[in-house]
């Protein structure tokens, strides 16, 4: 959602503010501004709507000059995409400055009280209220952190902000409930942020708020405290990212690049974690036992999105490997709806981030119930891995473009790791059955670099289909999640309409959209000698007629050398022969770059797509 950006030391505030904000942009946003104290300790303040070029048009007709302030882009919740409603906020002084990201749900009732005590405001945004309550406590003749921190008692929501008081010099405070916040530490200069890329160009020593936990960045040091005043002691970290993994690397977008970054990302998620010799997978230390493993009874999954779709996939994994019961759940229902959890019951959340909202209420929630939760994350010390009893790390590097690729097959490989390891601690596997699926998984970043390499005639499809409005993507069993995710791909980048359905579902009324405009994406690999894998290819073979006979659009993503399916088919895109467990990690690659082409071809904004963001905090 919004991004926040500070900082502090010595190097110009503006450019740094400016280049930190591009590095947010993935986030995406509908306007942005930047807020500097000059010598004279006056704030200055530029806003603009719309993308960063109109922010850096208006700050070179109008320079800025300082060595410390905040920035932000922001993506509209309460009030108008407008120029007005761009943050930094001011209070009735023009003194405090505050950027915020998130919702403050009381902010009616807030703005009521301070009208009454004569508080002026010219915005249609709840963020406004929080500079004028800072401004209310400091006129009592609170110190500036404290007024910060009855301030945040009063408010009701989420929230991350970061303030300035030209009053309180060479001094920014950074607050979280909520979404994150991420300080930097440098030599001689600070930096805040929502998130680990814009702080990698500066430096690799970080450390992530906690919840209800606030920070005080002057030139010399860092401190972190409760909303009560308590010290708190910050758990700094190092990041191992290189910063070029943030940048675009001579790729026309990041969707690219990361797409192509997938065959390095899954060989780093598995390294040190599985042996070639016994089959046998080694988790990362978490507060869950083999007893405690042992003992559990039913898994649920809840995620989001792509993750949820990974998660999915994921299901059929597990429940093959360790023959243990798997529900899947939409993070964002599952704490409406009284799930049925209990100390013998875990909950695997999936999260790229670690930060979105709706998977930590659920993880909240199972703690409620005594249950074990285990994560599967690409962020490590993200508010996710903090709160569950154990995190399976995906080490698939920053992922910039707002539609997920490299995270979401990493997640798949992860959770494929996790059924490993629970079948041959359940005893639902043998050694020999496990080193077969251990080798299997070692040669698929291979076969995904021969996919990438061999992938050029899928840019000369998408000139087939980049005008069509309809799309249909059909799976069947584990296919399913890759039709829709497929699906979700293209409708995310390329506005085009798609859905995703069980191919054995066709009948019960995806038949009535079937015409000769309408292009069906059948995603159809088998694995030869494996029962269940050529009964379910046959079956969807049955529905690629249906729908030719129908005179719908037929692209099949099938085995290489299957001629049966490319028979009936009017385009193919082939995949390496794999697994039936792994097909579909081969299988959604394709999907990914037709989405990519497609979208490109229609003059889409691939990395910044319209109403999207990449990390839904709020």
């Amino acid at each position: 959602m919004c991004g926040i950006t500070g900082y502090i030391g010595q190097r110009p505030a503006v450019e740094t503010a400016l280049s930190n904000l591009k590095r947010l942009e993935y986030r995406g946003y509908d306007s942005a501004g930047i807020a500097v104290v000059d010598e004279a300790r006056q704030i200055d303040v530029r806003r603009a709507e719309g993308k960063l070029r109109n922010l850096e048009e208006a700050i070179r007709l109008k320079p800025l000059d300082g060595t410390y302030g905040i920035g932000h882009t922001r993506w509209a919740t309460h009030g108008r995409p407008t120029e007005e409603n761009a943050h930094p906020h001011r209070d009735c002084t023009g003194r405090i400055v505050v950027v915020h990201n998130g919702i403050i749900e009381n902010y009616i009732k807030l703005k009521e009280r301070l009208r009454l005590r004569d508080h002026r405001f010219v915005t249609e945004t709840d963020t406004e209220v929080i500079a004028h309550l800072i401004e209310e406590y400091l006129k009592e003749g609170d110190t500036f952190e404290k007024a910060v921190r009855r301030t945040v008692a009063d408010l009701r929501g989420i929230f991350a902000l970061s303030i300035i008081n030209a009053d309180e010099p060479d001094t920014i405070i950074s607050v979280r409930q909520g979404p994150p916040v991420v300080i930097g530490l440098g030599d001689g200069e600070f930096f805040v942020a929502s998130d680990i890329p814009p702080i990698l160009q500066h430096t690799r020593d970080v450390f992530f708020l906690g919840d209800g936990e606030l920070a005080i960045l002057t030139r010399d040091a860092v401190r972190v405290m409760d909303f009560e005043g308590n010290a708190v002691e910050p758990q700094q970290q190092r990041i191992t990212w290189d910063p070029i993994m943030a940048e675009k690397g001579g790729f026309k977008h990041f969707m690219l690049k990361e797409i192509y970054e997938q065959p390095r990302a899954l060989r780093d998620t598995v390294q040190g974690r599985i042996s070639l010799d016994t089959g046998r997978v080694y988790l990362d230390p978490m507060n869950i036992t083999e007893e405690d493993f042992k003992s559990i009874n039913y898994i649920k999954i809840a995620a989001c999105g792509t993750s949820w779709h990974a998660g999915l996939a994921g299901k059929y994994m597990i429940e093959q490997f360790a023959r243990i019961p798997v529900e899947v759940d939409y993070a964002s229902e599952f704490r409406y709806r009284d799930p049925v959890l209990d100390e013998k019951t875990l909950l695997i959340v999936i999260s790229q981030s670690g930060e979105t909202a709706d998977t930590i209420a659920a993880l909240r929630e199972a703690k409620t119930h005594g249950s074990k939760v285990m994560a599967i994350c690409n962020v490590h010390g993200s508010m996710i891995t903090r709160e569950a009893d154990g995190t399976i790390l995906t080490h698939a590097g920053p992922e910039i473009g707002v539609a997920s690729t490299k995270a979401f097959t990493s997640q798949m490989i992860a959770l494929y790791l996790f059924g490993l390891y629970l079948g041959q601690l359940r005893g639902a596997l043998t050694q020999e059955e496990a080193k077969e699926h251990a080798q299997e998984l070692a040669e698929l970043p291979v076969k995904i670099e021969h996919l990438l390499n061999e992938a050029d005639g899928i840019e000369e499809l998408s000139k087939e289909f980049f005008r069509s409005t309809d799309f249909l993507y059909l799976g069947r069993g584990l296919n399913f999640p890759v039709a829709l995710e497929g699906a979700l791909k293209l409708k995310e980048i390329s506005y085009i309409h798609a859905e995703g359905y069980p191919a054995g579902e066709m009948k019960h009324g995806p038949n009535a959209l079937i015409d000769e405009r309408l292009p069906v994406v059948v995603v159809n690999p088998r694995e030869e000698g494996n029962r269940a894998s050529e009964l379910r290819y046959e079956k969807t073979h049955s529905n690629i007629v249906e729908v030719k006979a129908r005179e719908g659009v037929v692209l099949t993503v099938l085995t290489e050398g299957d001629e049966m399916s490319a028979s009936v088919s009017d385009h193919v895109i082939e995949i390496p022969k794999s697994s039936d467990l792994l097909s579909p990690i081969l299988a959604v690659i394709p999907l990914q770059l037709l989405a990519y082409h497609i979208a490109v071809r229609r003059g889409c904004d691939v990395d910044q797509p319209r109403n999207l963001a990449k990390s839904e905090t709020v």
